[in-house]
């Protein structure tokens, strides 16, 4: 071997390639670095770098269960198109079952980690930019589970067994057995997907978006003309309002519309005898939250006449 460990990490920074298609090509041109970069180029596995710049905003979610505990996933690709390749698919799935025995939420950490078949799951990510022609990034992954009880998983509009664009995962706690707990997190994680609760309960929303609200019922209030203390009020009222609807204890429950859903689980412990906790929840939706660029064909067209 005419090459060393540090030749491939140069070689893989250079054209984006994976570790084993690095090592190949060195192999194969005898260490010769310009060489190596020329075959990954001729080959189209050098392409991967560059697309990493373009925005991925498609793609699938991926959750998986093992016991007591639950991983939800989101791998992006730049095209919905992507999304139902069978190499897509296959490294989604197998890289939310990668990150099901992970002990954290680390991004970089589940990318470092083997991958099934060899190499890790980063190596994998970049081999599937190359051969399959478009940006991809492992964008996030929530881990949750219990001591005693299940985790639920659900897909809403499954494109396959546990891919699709919206992601939920529910951790029930208790001594119930699981012909009770099973179709109550199941029925929660519809309403879930649904509603889109944005905190387990209201002490869990964020922060900053209450201030944002306020704000918002604060240039309400004062546009009412009413006195101080009654705009005080106002306001007040409002937060109350949007935590109560935005929070998933308190929201009232899709299936019947008219019960909170702390409401729905206390019944359903009582009926079955024990108590039943919703400890928590996931809720992954495919692109939430990422900027899409809106593309000006016209626009590309001519300045790729301009040169």
């Amino acid at each position: 071997m005419a090459y060393t460990a540090a030749d491939v990490k140069a070689l893989r920074e250079r054209t984006g390639a994976g570790m084993m298609d690095c090592k190949k090509a060195l192999t194969e041109t005898d260490g010769d670095m310009e060489a190596a970069v020329d075959m990954l180029r001729a080959k189209g596995l050098a392409a991967a770098q560059k697309k990493s710049s373009r925005t991925a905003a498609e793609g699938l979610v991926g959750v998986a269960v093992e016991g007591t505990k639950g991983v939800a996933v989101e791998v992006n690709s730049e095209t919905d198109f992507v999304a139902k390749n069978d190499q897509f698919q296959d490294f989604v799935n197998k890289t939310t079952q990668v990150a099901l025995q992970s002990d954290s939420d680390d991004i970089e950490a589940l990318r470092k980690a083997d991958y099934p078949g060899g190499g890790t799951v980063g190596d994998a990510l970049t081999n599937n930019v190359a051969t399959i022609g478009e940006n991809q990034q492992i964008r996030r992954m929530r881990t949750i589970s219990v001591e005693n009880g299940v985790v639920v998983p659900y897909m809403h509009n499954a494109i396959a067994p546990n891919l699709g664009k919206i992601g939920v995962l529910v951790a029930l706690e208790s001594e119930a057995g699981a012909d009770v707990l099973e179709p109550l997190g199941k029925s929660l994680a519809m309403h879930i997907a649904a509603a889109f609760p944005q905190a387990l309960n209201a002490e869990g929303l964020d922060q900053d978006v209450i201030e944002r609200e306020r704000a918002i019922a604060q240039e309400k209030a004062a546009e009412s003309g009413k006195p101080e203390a009654v705009q005080e009020k106002m306001v007040d009222g409002a937060i109350a309002k949007f935590a109560k609807e935005n929070a998933l204890l308190s929201q009232i429950y899709v299936m019947d519309n008219k019960t909170p859903v702390a409401e729905v689980v206390k019944q359903a412990g009582k009926d079955a005898g024990k108590d039943i906790v919703l400890k928590d929840y996931v809720r992954f939706q495919l692109g939430e939250g990422i900027e899409k660029k809106e593309e000006d064909f016209a626009a590309e067209v001519a300045a790729a006449m301009k040169g």
